[in-house]
């Protein structure tokens, strides 16, 4: 099983990372929303690094409603993100 990183914030500058199957349904909602981008899904490219925490729950979130909701319900995850203080 391959494992994918995600990028954090972590004080302890531990690296996290996920599972091939979570990641590929991140970048499912990813590729709905803004188009596919194949470098992200390339361990060997790593273009970015992996998805940030905040995409990880924001898309997981809107996959768990109908394809067409995708943008708006990420969109409320990442607006309920930018309230907390």
């Amino acid at each position: 099983m391959d494992f994918y990183p995600v990028q954090t914030r972590d004080l302890e500058r531990k690296s996290w990372s996920l599972p091939e199957g979570v990641i590929k349904k991140v970048y499912e909602v990813y590729c709905h929303l803004y188009g596919p981008q194949e470098a992200m899904m390339d361990l060997e490219k790593g273009c970015r690094g992996g998805f940030h925490v905040m995409e990880v729950v924001a898309f997981l979130y809107a996959a768990s409603f109908p394809k067409e909701l995708w943008r708006e319900k990420s969109d409320e995850a990442f607006r309920a993100k930018s309230a907390i203080k």
